[in-house]
C-alpha cells in the first residue's frame, strides 16, 4: 500500500538547515552532499533541497512511495481524474528514481516517488 515516507524541504542555507534538522531529529544525515542532504528517522526520509526555491518549491512536499509511478493505482492520470492537478510531470532524478508533483483541489502539493520508473 502506498504511504507518505519522504518529505523534501526547500532550503536557502543548506548548512544552517542541516544543523537545525540534525538537532531536532537527534541524528546526523545519512547523505551529506552539496545538493543532497538526507536524514532517515523511523522509516521516514527527510531531504533538504538547496535548489528547491529556484525550482518553484515554496513549501515542503510529502512524497508517497509507490512501486512504479506509471503502473500503480495512484498513477498521475488517475489522480488528475480524481481532481488533482499536475505541478511537475514525472521526471527521472537519478539513481533509478522518478518523481512527480501534484496538487490537491486546494493547491496543497504532494508527490509520487518511485524507484522503478
Amino acid at each position: 500500500m502506498p504511504a507518505f515516507q519522504t518529505i523534501v524541504v526547500p532550503v536557502r542555507d543548506l548548512a544552517a538547515a542541516k544543523a537545525v534538522y540534525a538537532a531536532v531529529l537527534g541524528a546526523q544525515p545519512h547523505t551529506d552532499g552539496p545538493y543532497d542532504v538526507g536524514f532517515s528517522v523511523d522509516g521516514c526520509e527527510l531531504g533538504l533541497n538547496p535548489g528547491g526555491f529556484d525550482q518553484g518549491q515554496t513549501a515542503p512536499v510529502a512524497y508517497v512511495d509507490v512501486e512504479d509511478i506509471t503502473a500503480t493505482v495512484a498513477t498521475v492520470a488517475t489522480l488528475v481524474e480524481s481532481g488533482a492537478s499536475v505541478v511537475q510531470e514525472r521526471a527521472a532524478v537519478g539513481g533509478g528514481t522518478s518523481l512527480a508533483v501534484l496538487a490537491d483541489p486546494d493547491g496543497n502539493r504532494f508527490g509520487l516517488r518511485s524507484h522503478a520508473g
